[in-house]
């Protein structure tokens, strides 16, 4: 990897005007921000339309994108929605993403600039070169037509003709706007790297088009789901439920569903997070049914055969190992056979003793790291919250030695942007030393997730000229 820098933030987290990010010309801003600083990678979380409790990582479509993504001004300048439909969807705040106004009343205003939309011919020329995605809009509108409930239970096998129109119409329209954005970033010195969640929802477009690729029962349900085992952080571990792939049979049509989905990322960004990455040298089976995930046990994983065959599909895209949590000799070796950059995080640097592969001094250049992640606190969160013997230690490794904690960032962040690591990401809750409040996920935690947005005000405040400077000195950019 070349020596680099770049800033983690999901596009619902933009500012703007309509109750969550888009692909609009807030994303072009953002960009151009990036670009001031001297970063020169911007990393989001993954597009897919996300669950009931707004998480990407448990989507109905591994192929889909995100609707509330779509921007409404270039719908309004196209003349595909009105002043006065523009104006009614303003949102209330501009701190926090307006899900339940967003379930309410996005896709039907969607639905009418989709019949408004007249360019079928660039649609449907779309949908042909990606057929996995009009499975996708196949499948929520069906799951319309029959109700909402799983597709298990599903009696309709027709769709509501206008419902699978409003589908194509907002997943070709996310998909056209964002390739505009991700061109201007290319302009621009900067690479996007996507997130892949390894695992998909039981209640998904995947299972529903392709079951026999996965571990289920007669009745299409799981057999076993996934999750991880109880470790510090989490006494019963990690139910997420998701059904577990059938290995063996993907395995013998050499991955065809996953090369057909890395070639998709790969088309979407420069380079790709492959999440829970530990999870293809074994993964943890809990028998469907458990509550808690204490009562999984591990099974072999696809390993390097896995890995060779996304790497034909990817090429010299920068694939990204998330080698985070219990890392097993299994796994530690595939991430080294693999050759791909694992992860490092200096909130779990201080957890442990000296040999932790966390503290910076220990950093790989063939590694990406991170002060946090989306499943960590903040930075300054976890100051505060962390114990005053380990609050000692950070301050100590970084060379503070004051007393006021808000102090210490520029300390921190020179520690990071100092050490080995080829890429350095840092969130953007990070360049503003915000705290626990501004946190995007907790684990284990079903409300309150996924919902921080940033103020085009609070952009303003923060020090171009600072982080250009640490680019510079650092040598992880040319500003």
């Amino acid at each position: 990897m070349k020596r680099a820098s770049g800033v983690l933030m999901h596009i619902s987290s933009l500012w703007g005007e309509f109750s969550c990010g888009s692909f609009g010309d807030e994303a072009l801003e953002w960009i151009d921000f990036l670009a001031d600083c001297g970063f020169s990678v911007w990393q989001v979380l993954p597009f897919c339309l996300p669950d009931a409790y707004h998480s990407p990582y448990k989507s109905f479509g591994a192929f889909s994108g995100n609707p509330f993504f779509v921007d409404l001004p270039a719908l309004y300048r196209e003349g595909l929605i009105t002043a006065g439909e523009l104006g009614a969807a303003a949102q209330q705040t501009p701190y926090r993403c307006e899900f339940d106004r967003l379930h309410r009343e996005r896709m039907e205003l969607l639905g009418r600039a989709a019949q408004r939309f007249g360019d079928d011919g660039a649609m449907d020329a779309f949908f042909a070169d990606h057929p996995q995605i009009e499975s996708f809009c196949r499948f929520m509108a069906l799951r319309a037509a029959n109700g909402y409930i799983p597709w298990t239970e599903w009696t309709v096998d027709e769709p509501d003709p206008t419902a699978l129109r409003t589908w194509r119409f907002a997943e070709y329209m996310c998909f056209t706007q964002w390739a505009k954005i991700k061109a201007h970033a290319n302009r621009r010195g900067i690479a996007v790297i996507g997130d892949v969640p390894i695992y998909v929802a039981h209640d998904s477009a995947d299972v529903w088009g392709a079951p026999e690729q996965f571990l289920l029962d007669e009745a299409h349900m799981p057999t076993d789901v996934a999750g991880v085992p109880p470790d510090y952080f989490c006494a019963d571990g990690q139910l997420w439920g998701n059904p577990l792939y059938d290995w063996a049979k993907m395995r013998a049509d050499g991955f065809a569903w996953w090369r057909e989905r890395m070639r998709w990322m790969t088309e979407c960004f420069d380079g790709v997070r492959i999440d829970h990455f530990r999870g293809l040298a074994s993964y943890y089976a809990i028998p469907a049914g458990e509550r808690t995930a204490r009562n999984g046990r591990w099974l072999e994983g696809p390993g390097m055969e896995f890995v060779r065959a996304m790497r034909e599909v990817c090429g010299d895209k920068l694939l990204i190992a998330e080698d985070l949590g219990d890392i097993t000799p299994d796994a530690a070796a595939l991430v080294r056979d693999s050759g791909l950059p694992g992860m490092r995080v200096l909130q779990f640097a201080f957890l442990g003793d000296q040999d932790t592969p966390h503290l910076p001094h220990h950093y790989p250049h063939n590694c990406v790291a991170y002060t946090g992640t989306h499943d960590n606190n903040t930075l300054l969160g976890y100051i505060w919250e962390m114990p005053e013997t380990d609050r000692c230690r950070l301050f100590a490794y970084c060379g503070y030695a004051g007393s006021d904690w808000d102090g210490s960032a520029d300390a921190i962040l020179r520690t990071m942007f100092a050490s080995h690591a080829g890429l350095l990401v840092l969130p953007v809750q990070d360049l503003l030393f915000y705290g626990s409040d501004t946190r995007f996920n907790t684990p284990g935690k079903s409300g309150g997730n996924w919902s921080y947005r940033l103020t085009r005000e609070q952009l303003s405040t923060i020090d171009r000229g600072k982080f250009r400077d640490f680019n510079r000195l650092y040598g992880r950019g040319s500003t």
